[in-house]
């Protein structure tokens, strides 16, 4: 669904404490203590990344949204109106220099322009210049002495998808494909998706997709795992292969004995013990999955894509930043089947996976991302999938977006 606010695009501070107290908007007076812990400073780049990364491209609404009419979206805390013109979709700044109203309020005046509805400041929807101003004449002396930003936008998947990166005069951006796995460009599929926008920083979002430690206890009361029994406990390694951080699992503990605690499982006599520890073990994995020779279920990557193989099909999960306070979660279920069986998987999620896996499931990461408040924390074992992916991050040394207002944006 299209954005219907704009998210503030001054300075993207950190969250302040949320209340722990059902019902109440800020804490009591004088506030409860806070637990010590560490802080982001060994992670500086992770740390200063609020806002995402620069030159890159990130998916955003579906391109059947976008029409004649200007669509709002903001990526990165960059404000960007999308606009259809001849079967091509542009992205604006979302700002006129005039008075700062945004252009996705605009009028489709003139073929190949957009007019800001306030004083009729009409830019070419391409190149962003300023080619009339209705209400100052024919004539009017600021026409062709500026211009609006301008984004590149491609669309893929059925998706739109911006670029956000610094390009001199005549630059291209690289190839989308470049930020898209291999595997979606180069096979047939057939696939289901949806894309909203979700509270919570988008660094907290992607850490609780490659967590190691969550799903087996937040979403064993999942609908998506009614059937399945869930591990106590793993035992895992990260590895790094093609961009990618791969969680893999050297050993799957079903239930454990906690000294002084108790016994806990999540066996029932209903649930099956679920899939092997990576998708293509037990030999009945799609040919296309199984090419992928992956050894383990879960990985990601740069800039924040998640994917979850399963024998049959994958899930992908983009974390793409729009403030400091929100992430939009792009979420696509993929088969790599024709004919019969593309139309039976397409059925399957429509009537079933799309509201149990993309929305309760997903629903309670939501969640936990919403509420999440760090630093400072204290890690533990099975975080060394959150530590290995900012260390990752770190190794990269992308260019961070920054958060203060800029200069044509």
């Amino acid at each position: 669904m299209s954005e219907t606010a704009h998210p503030t695009e001054d300075l993207a501070p950190r969250r302040p404490p949320r209340s722990r107290t059902p019902g109440r908007s800020a804490p009591p007076e004088p506030g409860p203590p806070v637990q010590d812990g560490a802080d982001w400073s060994v992670w500086p780049t992770y740390d200063k990344a609020a806002l995402g990364f620069r030159d890159y491209w990130y998916p955003t609404v579906w391109a059947h949204q976008v029409a004649r009419k200007p669509v709002p979206v903001t990526v990165a805390g960059e404000r960007i109106a999308l606009v259809r013109e001849g079967g091509r979709v542009y992205g604006l700044h979302d700002r006129c220099p005039h008075r700062g109203v945004p252009l996705s309020l605009g009028r489709r005046q003139f073929p190949g322009t957009l007019s800001c509805t306030y004083h009729g400041w009409t830019f070419d929807v391409e190149t962003g210049r300023l080619n009339a101003v209705i209400t100052d004449g024919p004539d009017s002396p600021i026409c062709g002495k500026l211009a609006v930003a301008t984004y590149p936008v491609e669309e893929r998947l059925g998706l739109l998808w911006v670029y956000v990166g610094d390009l001199g005069p005549g630059e291209q951006p690289p190839p989308v494909e470049r930020d898209i796995p291999a595997e979606l460009t180069q096979n047939a599929l057939v696939l289901g998706g949806r894309t909203d926008i979700r509270s919570g920083n988008w660094r907290f979002a992607a850490e609780n997709g490659f967590d190691e430690g969550h799903a087996k206890y937040l979403h064993n009361t999942a609908l998506w795992r009614l059937f399945k029994v869930m591990p106590t406990w793993n035992e895992t390694r990260v590895i790094e292969r093609d961009g990618w951080l791969i969680r893999v699992q050297d050993a799957v503990h079903w239930d454990a004995q906690f000294p002084g605690v108790g016994t806990f499982t999540n066996k029932r006599w209903w649930k099956r013990v679920p899939l092997p520890d990576h998708p293509g073990k037990n030999g009945d994995a799609n040919p296309v999955i199984a090419a992928l020779d992956l050894p383990g279920f879960v990985s990601i990557r740069m800039p924040g894509l998640l994917r979850v193989a399963y024998p049959q099909f994958i899930h992908y999960e983009w974390y793409v930043p729009v403030d400091a306070d929100h992430v939009r979660y792009v979420q696509l279920m993929v088969s790599f089947e024709t004919g019969a069986a593309a139309l039976a998987f397409k059925a399957k999620y429509l009537a079933a996976f799309r509201w149990l896996f993309h929305g309760q499931f997903t629903s309670q990461d939501a969640w936990m991302v919403d509420v999440s408040d760090a630093p400072p924390e204290r890690l533990y074992r099975p975080d060394l999938s959150i530590t290995a992916w900012r260390r990752h991050i770190e190794a990269a040394a992308p260019v961070v977006q920054p958060t203060e207002r800029r200069v044509g944006h």
